[in-house]
Protein backbone atom coordinates (compact mmCIF):
# COMPACT_ATOMS: atom_id res chain seq x y z
CA UNK A 1 0.00 0.00 0.00
CA UNK A 2 1.42 3.34 -0.99
CA UNK A 3 1.50 6.37 1.29
CA UNK A 4 -1.17 8.08 -0.83
CA UNK A 5 -3.48 5.05 -0.67
CA UNK A 6 -2.96 4.80 3.08
CA UNK A 7 -3.62 8.51 3.58
CA UNK A 8 -6.85 8.27 1.57
CA UNK A 9 -8.01 5.18 3.50
CA UNK A 10 -7.11 6.74 6.86
CA UNK A 11 -9.00 9.89 5.93
CA UNK A 12 -12.02 7.98 4.68
CA UNK A 13 -12.26 5.28 7.38
CA UNK A 14 -10.55 6.81 10.43
CA UNK A 15 -13.76 8.22 11.86
CA UNK A 16 -15.64 4.99 11.16
CA UNK A 17 -12.98 2.93 12.95
CA UNK A 18 -13.16 5.25 15.94
CA UNK A 19 -16.95 5.10 16.12
CA UNK A 20 -17.02 1.29 15.86
CA UNK A 21 -14.45 1.02 18.65
CA UNK A 22 -16.22 3.63 20.76
CA UNK A 23 -19.54 1.84 20.46
CA UNK A 24 -17.89 -1.45 21.40
CA UNK A 25 -15.80 -0.10 24.28
CA UNK A 26 -17.71 2.95 25.49
CA UNK A 27 -14.39 4.65 26.27
CA UNK A 28 -12.76 7.44 24.29
CA UNK A 29 -9.11 6.57 25.07
CA UNK A 30 -9.56 2.87 24.27
CA UNK A 31 -11.33 3.75 21.02
CA UNK A 32 -8.43 5.99 20.01
CA UNK A 33 -5.97 3.16 20.79
CA UNK A 34 -7.99 0.74 18.68
CA UNK A 35 -8.13 3.25 15.83
CA UNK A 36 -4.34 3.63 15.88
CA UNK A 37 -3.86 -0.15 15.97
CA UNK A 38 -6.20 -0.70 13.02
CA UNK A 39 -4.53 2.03 10.98
CA UNK A 40 -1.11 0.57 11.77
CA UNK A 41 -2.29 -2.86 10.62
CA UNK A 42 -3.68 -1.26 7.46
CA UNK A 43 -0.34 0.40 6.78
CA UNK A 44 1.48 -2.92 7.30
CA UNK A 45 -1.04 -4.88 5.20
CA UNK A 46 0.88 -6.17 2.17
CA UNK A 47 -1.81 -7.77 0.03
CA UNK A 48 -3.85 -5.67 -2.36
CA UNK A 49 -7.57 -5.39 -1.70
CA UNK A 50 -9.93 -6.74 -4.35
CA UNK A 51 -12.18 -3.71 -4.18
CA UNK A 52 -13.15 -0.73 -2.06
CA UNK A 53 -15.88 -2.83 -0.41
CA UNK A 54 -13.31 -5.52 0.45
CA UNK A 55 -11.08 -2.91 2.05
CA UNK A 56 -13.97 -1.46 4.08
CA UNK A 57 -15.01 -4.91 5.25
CA UNK A 58 -11.41 -5.74 6.23
CA UNK A 59 -11.08 -2.50 8.20
CA UNK A 60 -14.39 -3.05 10.03
CA UNK A 61 -13.45 -6.65 10.79
CA UNK A 62 -10.08 -5.61 12.25
CA UNK A 63 -11.74 -2.80 14.26
CA UNK A 64 -14.23 -5.24 15.81
CA UNK A 65 -11.47 -7.77 16.54
CA UNK A 66 -9.20 -5.18 18.15
CA UNK A 67 -12.12 -3.89 20.23
CA UNK A 68 -12.76 -7.43 21.45
CA UNK A 69 -9.10 -7.80 22.38
CA UNK A 70 -9.32 -4.69 24.52
CA UNK A 71 -12.53 -5.94 26.14
CA UNK A 72 -10.85 -9.25 27.00
CA UNK A 73 -7.71 -7.64 28.42
CA UNK A 74 -6.86 -8.05 32.09
CA UNK A 75 -6.79 -4.30 32.64
CA UNK A 76 -10.26 -3.84 31.20
CA UNK A 77 -11.73 -6.63 33.35
CA UNK A 78 -10.19 -5.41 36.60
CA UNK A 79 -10.65 -1.64 36.29
CA UNK A 80 -13.75 0.48 36.52
CA UNK A 81 -14.30 2.45 33.27
CA UNK A 82 -14.91 6.17 33.41
CA UNK A 83 -18.03 7.32 31.64
CA UNK A 84 -16.22 9.69 29.27
CA UNK A 85 -18.93 9.57 26.63
CA UNK A 86 -21.07 11.83 28.81
CA UNK A 87 -18.44 14.55 28.42
CA UNK A 88 -18.57 14.33 24.63
CA UNK A 89 -20.47 16.95 22.69
CA UNK A 90 -24.11 15.99 22.82
CA UNK A 91 -26.31 16.09 19.75
CA UNK A 92 -28.32 19.28 19.55
CA UNK A 93 -31.65 17.48 19.43
CA UNK A 94 -32.88 16.26 22.84
CA UNK A 95 -34.50 13.18 21.27
CA UNK A 96 -31.20 12.22 19.63
CA UNK A 97 -29.45 12.63 22.99
CA UNK A 98 -31.93 10.26 24.63
CA UNK A 99 -31.51 7.71 21.86
CA UNK A 100 -27.70 7.96 22.03
CA UNK A 101 -27.73 7.48 25.81
CA UNK A 102 -30.07 4.50 25.47
CA UNK A 103 -27.87 2.93 22.76
CA UNK A 104 -24.72 3.48 24.83
CA UNK A 105 -26.40 1.73 27.78
CA UNK A 106 -26.86 -1.48 25.76
CA UNK A 107 -24.52 -4.45 26.07
CA UNK A 108 -21.51 -4.21 23.70
CA UNK A 109 -22.75 -6.84 21.23
CA UNK A 110 -26.07 -5.05 20.85
CA UNK A 111 -24.43 -1.62 20.75
CA UNK A 112 -22.01 -2.59 17.95
CA UNK A 113 -24.73 -4.37 15.96
CA UNK A 114 -27.02 -1.33 16.20
CA UNK A 115 -24.19 1.00 15.23
CA UNK A 116 -23.07 -1.00 12.21
CA UNK A 117 -26.61 -1.62 10.97
CA UNK A 118 -28.23 1.77 11.57
CA UNK A 119 -25.39 4.28 11.61
CA UNK A 120 -22.99 2.73 9.09
CA UNK A 121 -25.80 1.40 6.89
CA UNK A 122 -24.46 -2.15 6.61
CA UNK A 123 -26.82 -4.97 5.79
CA UNK A 124 -27.51 -7.66 8.37
CA UNK A 125 -25.22 -10.03 6.44
CA UNK A 126 -22.41 -7.44 6.35
CA UNK A 127 -22.88 -6.71 10.05
CA UNK A 128 -22.74 -10.43 10.81
CA UNK A 129 -19.56 -10.80 8.77
CA UNK A 130 -17.95 -7.83 10.53
CA UNK A 131 -18.87 -9.22 13.95
CA UNK A 132 -18.08 -12.83 12.99
CA UNK A 133 -21.53 -13.98 13.94
CA UNK A 134 -24.31 -15.79 12.14
CA UNK A 135 -26.86 -13.70 10.28
CA UNK A 136 -29.66 -15.08 12.46
CA UNK A 137 -27.69 -14.14 15.58
CA UNK A 138 -27.31 -10.55 14.41
CA UNK A 139 -31.01 -10.41 13.54
CA UNK A 140 -31.78 -11.58 17.09
CA UNK A 141 -29.39 -9.01 18.59
CA UNK A 142 -31.02 -6.24 16.58
CA UNK A 143 -34.49 -7.43 17.58
CA UNK A 144 -33.53 -7.52 21.26
CA UNK A 145 -31.75 -4.18 21.05
CA UNK A 146 -34.79 -2.53 19.45
CA UNK A 147 -37.04 -4.02 22.15
CA UNK A 148 -34.76 -2.76 24.92
CA UNK A 149 -34.48 0.67 23.32
CA UNK A 150 -38.24 0.85 22.84
CA UNK A 151 -38.81 -0.11 26.49
CA UNK A 152 -36.14 2.27 27.82
CA UNK A 153 -37.30 5.20 25.73
CA UNK A 154 -40.98 4.65 26.53
CA UNK A 155 -40.16 4.32 30.26
CA UNK A 156 -38.22 7.59 30.06
CA UNK A 157 -41.15 9.25 28.31
CA UNK A 158 -43.54 8.04 31.03
CA UNK A 159 -41.20 9.36 33.75
CA UNK A 160 -41.08 12.76 32.06
CA UNK A 161 -44.86 12.90 31.72
CA UNK A 162 -45.37 12.04 35.39
CA UNK A 163 -43.07 14.90 36.40
CA UNK A 164 -44.96 17.49 34.37
CA UNK A 165 -48.50 16.51 35.41
CA UNK A 166 -50.09 19.38 37.25
CA UNK A 167 -52.40 18.40 40.11
CA UNK A 168 -55.92 19.74 39.88
CA UNK A 169 -56.79 22.43 42.40
CA UNK A 170 -60.16 21.87 43.99
CA UNK A 171 -61.87 25.07 45.26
Amino acid sequence: MTQAEFARAAQEYGDTIYRVAFHALNNRADAEDVMQTVLLKLLEHREAFESEAHQKHWILRVAVNESRKVMRSFWRRTSVPLEEWQEAAAPEDAARTEVLEAVMALEPKYRVAVYLYYYEGLTVAETAAAMRAKVSTVQTWLLRARARLRKELSDEEEREESVYVQPEIVP
